[in-house]
């Protein structure tokens, strides 16, 4: 019968290539001791651009007991990054490239049963050009941070080294209210000498362990074969995976038995559940409408970065719930599979990706990590009802518009279609992406992250983009992938604007945002940008470095923003009353307007115990205009009788004769992004007169890539635009075209600048 050997506790680790570290022999005793979960980016890696990037070593001893013996012997690693190779006692066993994926080496034949044996893995999280990703705005944690096992099977087992899956697919060929008809596929390996006959089991229980049906199958595997063998069960009257209604599961137990013996056995909990995205009506689960009320997630945390617990997770998932969230965009990356585990038990429908994001490699073009990555991720996920979109690329554009991407997205798509054909593509298109261009066909729906009010425009832009859009392609199911806004919870304003970094606009910005996304009803979902503060290495605003602080949540799950209550009003059940801006305590004005964010129907408002004002409504924003302060400390308390229960909130603002000063961001870190790219100059007075661009010379029509070819071009840039060749962003930006970059910073590339380098642009032809 199967083993597994939880080895997570007491490792070596040395934070440096140490090539003599594969010896069995060596010595290792100054090393550090960590245990598993555990990276060597848990505070740098969030704090700045240069974080530690490099081979690191780690050593574990272990003993394999005699009674092991004639076995099989495998080590599983269910996440390290990005490139691990292991070795058993000196002996070389193999690599693994790729940082988020389960993956298993046999090393049956490297290790001594009954004695001591010494494990040596090289983890390095420098980042390769055939491994994904190559660049993306977030950080790149290195470590082995997720459980290592080891596993002992018979000889004659379920496949281990089926990209890191279990061996076992529950196709779910034809689910109803009626019946439920599964094809279970199974891989069986046999290592003996000898052929084997064995009788492969699968017995179907409800949720309550009663058993519920079988099917058995006697099956011959020859020596050294691995054999794919199937059955099918029917369940009458299922009852269905619903959602966050009723997620319910049943569990497989699937088994080898040869005579009286057992000698495999799993048990893999699954859903039933039928679902499709209609492109006029949204998405449907079990033939009822739902909307996909979703956020998006990082697995990092601060102090911790990828090396999260359980506990972690539960955390995130019950945050998540609180908000009343339907669904989840699992970014950019695989998870771990106790998150899919929780998704499934809690009712999320779930969009699982790769990280085929930003930019492809420059010199690999057949995209065989993405393709090996896509594998895993459907393989190792495979019986997880939760999940119902793979998503294939993530702003892959960002990189240029190359045909070599465009020809790997298709791939990449029949790729997951043949690999599942039960559940849906999409991908996330570059907000650049025209509404016509073939991205929008490739996949069966599609999204696109839009940041209208953030990087372009304002808020209330997207809706005319999502109406323009819809209008052009009534046939495709569309959603918005990502949207979102900073919110620093330190910056305050009575006055929010965009880019000022306040928590007041964060809000203000999803408040609009919400309330157009939500009457959208072709949409077939939304997903926040994002559930939690992140590490992303190559940021720097709002005097914040190495973050993206555009989270409902901070980085330590600590603090719950404005924003989060105000979609929990919206999305959540669970009745609350919240005033907003509580942290924003210093008031330098006579009289303020007091917002509450609640789903009760009514708000009563006192200050200083007096009763002011009650309001009525369901639009769940509640706003008191003109509450007059005293001097000093002001009690502001909002109260609701909700079906008769009495619910509360208290703030507590100080009248000040001077504004706070810390309350807003410093100049030079207001504007976004963008502001932190490029070191601009004094033009003084500018005469602005027309200038003719044509497609033989260069302009900010053209990408920085292209006139970065022509050192004349070049040195005009340089020249107005300063060494942003240097910045960390480089990567990313360098494919943008500089109008596209100029409307995401409209303050900093005014209309002198834009003159000006068009004006010099233009004097040169391109070659």
């Amino acid at each position: 019968m199967r083993k597994l050997i939880n080895i997570n506790n007491s490792w070596k680790f040395i934070k440096q290539d140490e090539v003599k570290a594969i010896e069995k022999n060596y010595n290792d005793e100054n090393w550090e001791v960590v245990n598993i979960p555990h990276t060597w980016n848990a505070i740098d890696g969030a704090n700045g651009f240069n974080y530690y990037k490099g081979a690191c070593w780690y050593r574990k001893k272990f003993i394999v007991d005699n009674l092991s013996k004639r076995n099989k012997i495998f080590i599983e690693f269910n996440g390290a990054n990005s490139i691990t190779d292991v070795y058993v006692n000196g002996s070389y066993v193999g690599q693994h490239r790729g940082g988020y994926s389960a993956f298993r080496f046999d090393i049956t034949d490297f290790v001594e049963f009954g004695s001591e044996n010494i494990l040596s893995v090289k983890v390095d999280n420098t980042v390769v050009n055939d491994v994904y990703p190559q660049m993306a705005d977030f950080t790149f944690y290195g470590g082995i941070y997720r459980d290592v096992n080891i596993v002992v099977t018979n000889n004659v087992h379920f496949d281990l080294m089926d990209y890191g899956s279990k061996g076992i697919y529950i196709i779910q060929e034809e689910v109803s209210h009626e019946k439920a008809l599964l094809k279970i596929k199974a891989k069986l390996v046999n290592d003996n000498e000898e052929d084997k006959k064995v009788r492969f089991w699968a017995d179907i229980f409800d949720a309550e362990g009663n058993a519920v049906t079988y099917a058995a199958k006697e099956v011959v595997i020859a020596k050294g074969e691995i054999k794919e063998t199937e059955v099918l069960v029917v369940i009458e009257n299922p009852t269905l995976w619903n959602g966050r209604k009723n997620p319910y599961m049943y569990k497989a137990k699937l088994s080898l038995v040869s005579f009286n013996d057992t000698i495999d056995e799993l048990t893999i909990p699954f859903g039933v559940r039928f679902f499709k995205v209609d492109a006029e009506k949204g998405f449907f689960l079990n033939g009822e409408h739902l909307q996909l009320k979703g956020v998006s997630r990082h697995q990092d945390r601060k102090d911790l970065g990828w090396a999260i617990t359980e506990k972690e997770q539960k955390e995130d998932m019950e945050l998540i719930k609180e908000i009343g969230a339907t669904s989840i965009r699992l970014a950019h990356y695989q998870h771990s599979q106790y998150f899919y585990d929780l998704c499934d038990k809690e009712g999320m429908v779930v969009w699982a990706e790769i990280p085929f994001i930003s930019v492809m490699s420059k010199t690999e073009f057949e995209g065989i990590n993405a393709k090996q990555q896509m594998i895993e991720l459907i393989r190792q996920n495979f019986n997880h009802p939760s999940i119902m979109f793979w998503g294939i690329q993530n702003e892959i554009q960002i990189g240029g518009d190359k045909p070599e991407a465009r020809r790997l997205v298709k791939e990449l798509n029949e790729l997951t279609k043949k690999e599942d054909a039960t559940r849906l593509t999409t991908m996330a298109n570059l907000a650049v992406v025209d509404d016509k261009d073939e991205y929008n066909y490739i996949t069966d729906v599609v999204g696109y992250n839009k940041y209208y009010g953030w990087y372009q425009g304002k808020v209330e832009d997207i809706e005319k983009w999502l109406d323009g859009f819809h209008e052009v392609n009534p046939h495709v199911p569309l959603c918005v992938s990502e949207y979102g806004a900073e919110g620093i919870i330190q910056y305050h304003s009575n006055n929010p604007k965009v880019k000022d970094y306040t928590e007041e606009y964060h809000a203000l910005y999803h408040e609009k945002s919400w309330k157009i996304l939500e009457k959208k009803h072709f949409l077939w979902g939304t997903y926040v940008w994002n559930m939690f503060d992140f590490g992303a290495n190559i940021r720097d605003e709002g005097g914040v470095k190495g973050r993206n602080n555009k989270g409902l949540v901070t980085y330590d799950r600590k603090i719950k923003k404005d924003a989060f209550y105000m979609y929990k009003a919206h999305w959540s059940d669970e009745k609350f009353v919240h005033i907003t801006s509580k942290r924003f305590v210093d008031r330098a004005e006579e009289k303020i307007n007091v917002k509450v964010y609640s789903n009760c129907d009514n708000i009563t408002l006192y200050v200083n115990g007096k009763e002011i004002q009650t309001k009525t409504g369901n639009d769940k924003i509640f706003i008191f205009e003109n509450i007059e302060l005293k001097d000093g400390i002001n009690e502001i308390k909002a109260v609701s009788n909700c079906n008769n229960v009495i619910l509360k909130d208290t703030a507590l603002f100080n009248k000040v004769y001077e504004p706070n000063i810390s309350y807003e961001a410093p100049e030079k870190d207001k504007g976004g992004l963008v502001a932190n790219w490029f070191t601009m100059p004094e033009l003084g007075d500018v005469q602005i007169e027309e200038i003719k661009i044509t497609d033989d010379v260069y302009s900010t029509r053209c990408t920085i890539a292209e006139i970065m070819k022509n050192d004349e071009a070049k040195a005009v840039l340089k020249k107005y635009l300063g060494n942003f060749e240097e910045k960390p962003m480089f990567g990313m930006m360098e494919f943008m075209k500089i109008d596209m970059i100029a409307s995401m910073a409209e303050d900093l590339f005014n209309e002198k600048i834009m003159y000006i380098l068009n004006k010099e642009l233009t004097k040169i032809k391109k070659v």
